[in-house]
């Protein structure tokens, strides 16, 4: 587990529409800051589409996509300060807000309440569901946050499902002084008796291909999980790498 290889976390990656975004990548969580890069490139390489009735743009210095009324998409949607939706059959409930910038897949659902805060990539039959924040983050195909979820910073793998009210968390603890003067420290992890730098001061969870993450678990910061983990309900799960088919628990 020393090389963190891609392939090890993600068997599922090769049906992922944005698997090319990992390539060259040694590390999953290195593919963090190049998503707003990739969203954007994307995004401008797709001819604008009109924006069908139930969904409004905000305008500003962030603008963002509003759902005032169900929408059900028939086609390939392009929202080029914003959004681009691939494929038929996503559907989007009133008053979800989707920021600059997202990247969404066909057959999935986004539910009411929902908040794509930016930096957002979906694959395919996802669920981004009531009252959850996704944030700088990727969920593969069949990825379900379907309820009061927080994910931020993350890779989620295909098949996951995220329990209700599961967090990953991706700040850890700061002292006075680094709030003060707005500093965020790298996050590092323990991994076999070494410490590993992730380069990165916001940093929340890998989750292999099918993981279980039960109701009201939080994960911490840099929470490492190899594919087919169940994390138990109520149970925090410390940062740190966790091998194939761990049972996390009390």
């Amino acid at each position: 587990m020393k090389n963190f290889d891609v392939a090890g976390f993600f068997p599922e990656m090769e049906n992922f529409a944005h698997k090319r975004l990992f390539a060259g990548v040694a590390r999953p969580w290195d593919v963090l800051p190049k998503i707003n890069d990739y969203i954007s490139d994307f995004v401008g390489k797709n001819a604008r589409s009109k924006l069908p009735a139930g969904l409004r743009l905000l305008k500003g210095g962030s603008p963002a996509l509003y759902c005032e009324a169900p929408v059900t998409l028939k086609e390939d949607l392009v929202c080029r300060p914003v959004a681009v939706f691939r494929g038929k059959g996503t559907t989007i409930e009133p008053s979800a807000l989707i920021k600059r910038f997202a990247l969404v897949g066909e057959g999935c659902e986004i539910r009411q309440g929902a908040y794509l805060r930016g930096g957002v990539i979906a694959g395919e039959k996802c669920t981004l569901g009531h009252a959850t924040e996704i944030k700088n983050s990727i969920l593969m195909n069949h990825a379900e946050a379907g309820h009061f979820n927080y994910v931020g910073d993350c890779v989620v793998g295909s098949y996951v499902n995220l329990g209700a009210g599961s967090k990953l968390a991706n700040l850890k603890f700061r002292s006075a002084a680094e709030k003060k003067n707005g500093f965020f420290p790298e996050i590092s992890f323990l991994s076999e008796k070494s410490v590993v730098k992730t380069g990165l001061s916001k940093f929340g969870a890998i989750l292999g291909d099918y993981c279980e993450v039960g109701c009201n678990a939080v994960l911490s910061p840099a929470s490492i999980l190899y594919p087919d983990c169940r994390v138990f309900p109520n149970f925090t799960v410390s940062s740190g790498v966790y091998k194939n088919g761990s049972y996390l628990r009390p």
